[in-house]
């Protein structure tokens, strides 16, 4: 059979689009050709957190509402139940501060918990290890929208709290600095716990063991504590934001006393907030 397609058209040079040269095949013009295309430029941390964070705050918005009302129900009643044991003082003081922050532990270690052991669980986390976007963007935007949660429920305890014992309001300002620093601290111990957890299960256990650690050594007065259960006390990272709120419902604070736990608080925050980072690049990779 005759070929009816001119001989050049196959062997002849070969015209390329884009540039306009030409070559044969096999002289180096198709591999330049085929070179692979430069890739996109790698996303940057601030933009991917600001996205994660938005994302986060619309998908938690309406579940995480109900549980917020039940978190500060919870803080507000315990208030009312020691007040029957407790008239005033420091203990009053040690109280208010430790239930106010207890709502923080709720939400940002409990239920953050309960997030990333469920997200490990059910293989979310592959969604986001295809997504460009930094590893501690996504830690950190999934435990700043937890933690922008606890805002109103930390003022209306406080404040409940203040009214209920008789303390003053007029330092409430430090919450400011007490809320984001103490979510901050709990929100990555709660995505630790949740990432390094071998089961979901376990992630809830764990989270509700840590809520509960932070009512029992944060509500309670530290001086009525036994001696092991201060040491304890000393090394969860709520404590440090609960001594500052606390001290900040004296007449005339310690203002230095009072910068020195919540840099303390700060620092724990950065340390619990890279493990979880660390913790989430090991369970996306494996």
């Amino acid at each position: 059979m005759t070929s009816i397609v001119p001989a050049h058209a196959v062997t002849g040079p070969v015209r390329a689009a884009a540039d306009g040269r030409t070559g044969t095949p096999g002289d180096g013009s198709a591999e330049e050709e085929a070179a692979p295309a430069p890739l996109a430029p790698r996303a940057r941390v601030f933009p991917s957190l600001a996205a994660v964070y938005r994302a986060q705050l619309s998908r938690a918005r309406v579940a995480r509402i109900p549980l917020l009302f039940v978190a500060t129900f919870q803080s507000v009643g315990i208030m009312v139940l020691m007040r029957g044991v407790v008239d005033g003082g420091s203990e009053a003081r040690a109280v208010v501060a430790g239930s106010s922050v207890l709502v923080v532990a709720f939400v940002a270690l409990n239920l953050l918990a309960q997030y990333f052991g469920q997200l490990r669980a059910g293989g979310g986390l592959d969604h986001y290890a295809t997504l460009p976007v930094p590893p501690a963007a996504v830690v950190l935007g999934a435990a700043g929208a937890y933690a922008s949660f606890t805002v109103p429920g930390t003022i209306v305890t406080a404040v409940a709290g203040s009214v209920l014992f008789g303390l003053p309001l007029t330092h409430l300002w430090v919450l400011v600095a007490v809320i984001p620093l103490s979510g901050a601290a709990l929100s990555g111990l709660g995505a630790a716990l949740g990432l390094l957890a071998p089961r979901q299960e376990l992630a809830t256990l764990l989270g509700q063991l840590g809520m509960s650690a932070a009512l029992l050594l944060g509500v309670l007065p530290a001086d009525r504590l036994p001696a092991p259960m201060g040491w304890a006390r000393d090394l969860l990272p709520s404590t440090y934001g609960v001594e500052a709120l606390s001290r900040s419902f004296d007449a005339h604070p310690d203002w230095a006393v009072v910068a020195l736990d919540l840099a303390v608080c700060a620092v724990v925050g950065v340390l619990s907030l890279a493990v979880a980072t660390w913790a989430y690049r090991r369970a996306a990779v494996r």
